[in-house]
C-alpha cells in the first residue's frame, strides 16, 4: 500500500497548524506590549519683562531759597516781552531773597545794558543772562579749607561768630570731617564766656573721639587757645579747631578780645591758616554786618553758612562774596554730622533758576 499521499497530507496539516500558531502568538505579544509615550518636552517660560526703574529725581538741597527765585523767574519767562513790570519783579525777587540792594542794582544794571544793546531781546533770555551773571560772581572764589603742611605746626583754624549761629556744632562737624580725612585734630574750648559752651564742645570731642583743651568758665580765652596749641604740638596733632567768644558783634571789647586771640594763637607753636566766620543764613542782611565787623577784627578767610537748607534768605551768599570778597566755604544743609558740606555755587545757582530740578 502506497503511504505517500497520507504523509503529504500530514505535512500540509503541520504547516497550517504552525502558521496559525505563529499568528496567534504574535497577536498575544502585541496585546501584552505596553505603549510608552515620550515625555512632553519641558516648557520653558519666558521670564516676565521688568520695566526699567525710573531715574531718581535730583535731590534739592536749597528748597527754601529756591522757592523765592524759581516762581518769580518762571513768571518772567512766561511773559511775551520785557516791560517795566519785568524789571520790578526781578528787583523785588532779589531783594526778598536778601541779595542786597547794592548787589541787586549791580546785577540788574548789567543785564539792562545788554537789553539796551539788543543782546537780550526776550524775557527768557533776560533770565538766562541774569543766571550767567550771578554764577560768574560766585565762580571765581577758592573754597578749599586751607591746611598748609609747610608752615609752623599745628595748623590753627579759628571759628568766630555771634552766639546762637551754630558755631560750636560747626566745629564738631568740621572735626568729624577732618578726622575722616586723616588729620590729627584737637579742639580748643575758647568760648569761656558762654555758659555750657565748654560742655557742649566736650560732648562733640567725645563723639568724634578727639582730644580737647578747656579752661575755667569766665577765664582768659587767649590762654585756653595758647595752651591748646602747645598741647597739640606736644601730642603731634596737626590741626587745632578753636572756638571763640561770641557775644554781640557790636561790643568793642569782643572785637578786641578776638584780635588778641589771633595774636596769641601764633605766639609760639602753630600757624593760623583759617579764620571761619559762622553765620546763620536765616539772619539775612544782618549776616553781612557781622561779616564786615568780624573781618576787620580777625581777617576772616571764609564763611560758614548754617541752616542754608531752610533759609529763604540765601541771597546773602552774593552779598558776602561780592561786597566783602569773602568766599562761602561751607554750608549747613541738615542736622546730621555729615550735613556740613563744601559750598557748590554751580549747584546753588542751578537750583535757584531751574524749577524742574
Amino acid at each position: 500500500m502506497d503511504n505517500a499521499p497520507l504523509v503529504l497530507l500530514l505535512l500540509v496539516g503541520l504547516v497550517v497548524v504552525f502558521g496559525l500558531g505563529v499568528v496567534v502568538l504574535n497577536r498575544r505579544k502585541a496585546g501584552d506590549r505596553v505603549a510608552v509615550e515620550s515625555p512632553p518636552a519641558p516648557s520653558i517660560e519666558k521670564p516676565p519683562s521688568v520695566a526699567e526703574p525710573a531715574p531718581l529725581a535730583p535731590t534739592r538741597r536749597f528748597t527754601k531759597a529756591a522757592g523765592i527765585f524759581t516762581g518769580a523767574f518762571a513768571g518772567v519767562r512766561a511773559r511775551e516781552k520785557i516791560t517795566a513790570d519785568t524789571w520790578d519783579d526781578l528787583e523785588e525777587t532779589l531783594l526778598r531773597a536778601d541779595v542786597g540792594l547794592t548787589v541787586t542794582t549791580s546785577l540788574l544794571s548789567g543785564v539792562r545794558s545788554r537789553v539796551d544793546k539788543k543782546e537780550v531781546v526776550d524775557p527768557s533770555g533776560l533770565v538766562d543772562a541774569l543766571q550767567t551773571d550771578m554764577a560768574a560772581q560766585l565762580s571765581a572764589n577758592a573754597r578749599e579749607l586751607i591746611f598748609d603742611a609747610s608752615v609752623k605746626q599745628p595748623n590753627i583754624w579759628l571759628f568766630v561768630g555771634v552766639n546762637g549761629v551754630g558755631k560750636t556744632t560747626t566745629i564738631g562737624k568740621v572735626a568729624f570731617a577732618q578726622k575722616a580725612n586723616g588729620r590729627n585734630v584737637l579742639l580748643a574750648a575758647g568760648d569761656t564766656f558762654r555758659a555750657a559752651a565748654g560742655e557742649q564742645l566736650q560732648t562733640w570731642a567725645a563723639r568724634v573721639e578727639v582730644p580737647i583743651v578747656r579752661g575755667n568758665e569766665g577765664g582768659d580765652p587767649s590762654a585756653v587757645i595758647f595752651d591748646a596749641v602747645q598741647s597739640a604740638a606736644a601730642r603731634g596733632c596737626d590741626l587745632v579747631l578753636a572756638d571763640t567768644a561770641g557775644r554781640l558783634q557790636n561790643k568793642t571789647n569782643l572785637m578786641e578780645e578776638l584780635k588778641k586771640v589771633r595774636r596769641v594763637a601764633e605766639k609760639d607753636a602753630g600757624t593760623v591758616t583759617e579764620v571761619l566766620l559762622v553765620i546763620d543764613a536765616t539772619t539775612g542782611q544782618n549776616g553781612l554786618s557781622q561779616a564786615a565787623q568780624f573781618t576787620e577784627a580777625t581777617n576772616v578767610t571764609g564763611v560758614v553758612l548754617t541752616k542754608l537748607d531752610g533759609s529763604a534768605k540765601g541771597g546773602i551768599v552774593f552779598a558776602i562774596e561780592t561786597q566783602l570778597g569773602i568766599p562761602v566755604k561751607l554750608v549747613g544743609l541738615g542736622e546730621t554730622i555729615a550735613d556740613l558740606v563744601v559750598f557748590d555755587p554751580e549747584e546753588y545757582i542751578r537750583e535757584l533758576f531751574d524749577s524742574e530740578v
